[in-house]
């Protein structure tokens, strides 16, 4: 599901406003001043974002953190500054797998890394957004990058990049300029040899179009093996407190289980954007004693499109999941999808301020 948002700015990045926030709390952040987009030549047209966003997001905690192995990134107050960087600093391949990539900034790194002899690499989904990809596939192809639908019938809403085989960015967030500025997504950078060579290794598969079975490598939650097991098993690990965000609240087997925590006694806290088709589950969940808030489905306020479970933060035994996974039977037991779950300490405590602000700042639902 996708919410049209007014289109993101495009220009220099705004690093007075990335300092700031990564030292302050509940800080309101006008999105016209947020970094995204840096300025770039090459492509134009109707794939770059103009404009501003009109909405107004409350920032919590610092919009980069993390230690060893893993640092996030909170979306839209981190920008794309990072993402783009590691495009242009490649030096020998890039791999990127992503449900739908309309940026023009993205696109312009990943054709100018091909010219200078990166070995780059993509897959786009085209089982759902091949309509809306097909711009990019071309300007790719052109562009001497190596670029490949994915697997047909299989939704692919995975959004990893790899460079050099080294790093790898594990998204919540699709490559949508247009979408960047009110949108609340992270973006895990992650540095684990067993997490990079099992993504490798599953790229490689893909874009040969060969079946595989995703090795978990260190911390990683892949759809259609393991993610609902490993949310699960997220979820059922919380005595204290759970906070959720998610796009989506369409599989009862979730919907059971936070349920359940929410019976036991735990603080269940869930913040979504509001639709519709979602109110019979929130029905349920607010009877069991879960929390749940909502923020209206408009371009003037936040759009919650992040995937992520934090059970027990600042506990000893605090864990996380956060990924491309809804909350959806299609994203968990057919779709490609990535994420993790992790007991990084810096990290966990980075979302779980983004999801208590967040949470903070909506709707109870009645």
């Amino acid at each position: 599901m996708r919410r049209l948002l007014v289109p993101a700015v495009v220009g220099p990045v705004v690093v007075g406003v990335a300092v700031a926030l990564a030292g302050c709390h509940g800080v309101k952040v006008d999105l016209a001043a947020s970094p995204t987009a840096g300025a770039h030549s090459g492509k134009s047209g109707s794939s770059g974002g103009s404009g501003s966003g009109s909405a107004t997001v409350q920032a919590a905690g610092p919009v980069s953190a993390g230690s060893g192995t893993l640092r996030v990134l909170s979306e839209p107050q981190a920008g794309l500054a990072a993402i783009y960087g590691l495009i242009n600093g490649a030096r020998s391949s890039i791999d990127l797998t992503m449900y739908e990539l309309i940026d023009t900034t993205a696109e312009n790194d990943l054709t100018a890394a091909a010219k200078r002899g990166v070995n780059v690499r993509v897959i786009l989904d085209a089982h759902l957004e091949k309509s809306r990809n097909t711009a990019t596939y071309g300007y790719l192809k052109a562009h001497k990058v190596h670029v490949t639908w994915a697997a047909s019938g299989v939704t692919y809403h995975q959004k990893t990049l790899t460079v050099d085989d080294r790093t790898s960015v594990i998204m919540t967030l699709n490559m949508v300029s247009a979408d960047y500025a009110g949108t609340r997504d992270f973006a895990v950078i992650d540095t684990s040899r067993a997490d990079i060579a099992a993504v490798t290794a599953t790229f490689n598969a893909d874009f040969a179009h060969k079946k595989t079975a995703p090795p978990d490598g260190a911390d990683l939650v892949w759809s259609p093996t393991n993610s609902q097991a490993a949310i699960l098993a997220v979820i059922g690990a919380a005595r204290h407190t759970l906070a959720v965000e998610n796009e989506e609240m369409g599989d009862p087997v979730i919907t059971s289980a936070l349920e359940s925590a929410a019976k036991r006694g735990v603080d269940v806290t869930i913040t979504m954007t509001a639709q519709s088709e979602w109110d019979s589950a929130f029905s349920a969940l607010a009877k069991a004693g879960a929390h749940v808030r909502t923020y209206k489905n408009s371009t003037k306020v936040l759009y919650i499109h992040a995937k992520a479970v934090v059970a027990d933060a600042g506990k000893s035994d605090e864990q996380m999941f956060v990924g491309s996974e809804n909350f959806s039977s299609a994203s968990l037991r057919r779709n490609r999808e990535l994420g993790l779950r992790t007991t990084n300490k810096p990290v966990i405590s980075a979302v779980a301020a983004v999801l208590a602000a967040d949470y903070a700042g909506a709707t109870p639902f009645r």
